[in-house]
């Protein structure tokens, strides 16, 4: 049996300074004066929280991008492609922080919804001819690549370079990787640096056997965060031969690995125009991309809810999840919508559903506030309508979706709570959630700290309630406990 006793903790937001037993990775008491035979600390005041969860990453593509070419700072693609030169001048030797693999320069993070000209391959062979170079947009759903890149992949004689929505993911997962134990290795370290920040467990989305990754880099190198390991949609018949169920640990993980859910798509995003939607693009016209018909996605559902594996359907535009809502009610499965950026007005009380999560991504609401109010003028009122969800009895829960977004759940949780990142006015502040709702979203909806909870528990320095934004944007997280064990301390 091992033990180990926080002293003079400040159990939750706004809460009285306590001593809390963990016993065998749970915690058993919480008191004052309680003594124990095991390690003891002392926490100074500090202010114990439930950990955090990631409820949407794509934790491959987050590990490879903390080594990308950062190009979220262009205003055009030629500020681009300036970037992608500046940062290969100045890592000329350093080819691993550039790579994704094998000579391919690949960069992320650019938002051309604004651009005032037009991205191709052309401009990208012209700065750098012959490298190989494939930049991603923010939300990952537009992928631009030079004439050898193409080549590389086995698209030489695509017209524009310019890849989209499918089409794009697809070229993902044919871009070369590095060796799977560096990969591996990457994955690990972004793991670590996520439990600084107060990380217990992540939903991971990433477009791969996810069950098996996962329980690799556990018997390689541990694992300082509990996964949901989700699974592709077409990887659903192959799972279900498997005999994988949502919600399932996954065998010799020590309760660490679970199965997650089947991820399914059923139209694009804002920054493409290809999100569907009631009304029309201004301009360019169109209702977006309908990726998944409604019979095909009835079909998928349905097959996933027969063999116990719960759906996780991607909707952003409103058309898409009324969509969706249809589905999940026609089916009568749990699951969850991710994204649900736009609305309907008569669908928030939908998402009520017993069993039903609404997983929504707060920082892209700062994020993509331009582009909305020009793609979704008028409608912006429903949009990233946090408050609007909650009030009509919706469960959220709070995710990056990085590397679309830093896999940082303070950074979510500041943009919930004050609809900005800078020093903007507040978006539509009417759509704010409190700091307590913010708080449980972003930790698998626990509340507070008692007895018989898994001691998956962060401490703070300072009480969250007590800082402005961004102060609670950069909060101090002295330590990290999952299962009772620490996975993050300093000075403690």
């Amino acid at each position: 049996m091992s033990s180990l006793l926080l002293r003079n903790a400040r159990v939750g937001s706004r809460g009285q300074v306590r001593d809390v037993l963990i016993t065998d990775g749970r915690v058993t008491e919480v008191g004052t004066e309680i003594s124990s035979a095991g390690e003891s600390v002392d926490v100074q005041g500090g202010t114990l929280l439930p950990g955090l969860w990631d409820a949407h990453v794509h934790m491959t593509q987050w590990a490879q991008t903390r080594r990308r070419v950062d190009v979220s700072a262009a205003r055009s693609a030629r500020e681009a492609v300036e970037l992608v030169l500046a940062h290969e001048r100045a890592h000329e030797r350093a080819h691993e922080s550039l790579a994704s693999g094998q000579g391919f320069v690949a960069g992320y993070g650019f938002r051309h919804g604004l651009w005032p000209d037009v991205p191709h391959k052309s401009m990208l062979e012209a700065a750098a001819p012959g490298r190989q170079i494939a930049l991603f947009s923010v939300d990952l759903h537009t992928g631009w690549f030079s004439p050898a890149a193409l080549a590389a992949i086995g698209r030489g004689g695509h017209p524009t370079g310019i890849l989209l929505e499918r089409e794009c993911h697809v070229a993902m997962t044919e871009m070369p990787l590095p060796p799977e134990e560096v990969l591996d290795r990457w994955v690990s370290e972004a793991a670590t640096a996520a439990a600084a920040r107060g990380v217990v467990g992540v939903l991971d989305f990433e477009y791969a056997d996810n069950v098996t990754d996962w329980s690799r880099r556990l018997r390689a190198h541990g694992t300082d965060l509990r996964v949901a390991c989700s699974i592709p949609k077409d990887r659903l018949t192959e799972a279900i031969g498997r005999g994988l169920r949502t919600g399932d640990p996954v065998a010799g993980s020590g309760g660490l690995l679970e199965v997650g859910p089947v991820k399914m798509f059923v139209d694009g995003s804002l920054n493409t125009r290809t999100a569907y939607c009631d009304d029309p693009y201004p301009g360019a016209g169109g209702h977006g991309l309908l990726e998944t018909s409604p019979d095909d996605l009835l079909a998928t559902m349905s097959l996933a809810h027969e063999h116990g594996v719960q759906p996780a359907v991607h909707a952003i535009g409103d058309l898409a999840a009324s969509l969706a809502l249809d589905a999940f009610e026609r089916v009568g499965c749990p699951g969850r919508i991710e994204h649900a950026q736009l609305l309907r007005p008569a669908d928030f009380a939908r998402f009520a559903r017993p069993g039903l999560v609404a997983s929504v991504q707060p920082a892209h609401a700062p994020d993509d506030r331009e582009v909305a109010d020009r793609h979704w003028h008028g409608r912006t009122g429903r949009a990233f309508a946090y408050a609007d969800l909650l009030a009509a009895g919706a469960r959220l829960e709070l995710g990056s979706d990085a590397p679309v977004a830093p896999l940082d759940p303070w950074d979510g949780i500041a943009s919930a709570v004050t609809r900005t990142d800078d020093e903007r006015p507040p978006w539509h502040p009417e759509q704010a959630l409190p700091l307590p709702a913010a708080l449980a979203a972003a930790s698998r909806g626990r509340h507070g700290v008692r007895p018989g909870d898994a001691a998956d528990l962060m401490i703070t320095a300072a009480d969250p309630a007590d800082l402005d934004p961004a102060g609670l944007r950069g909060i101090e997280v002295l330590g990290t406990l999952l299962g009772g064990r620490w996975t993050h301390r300093q000075r403690l």
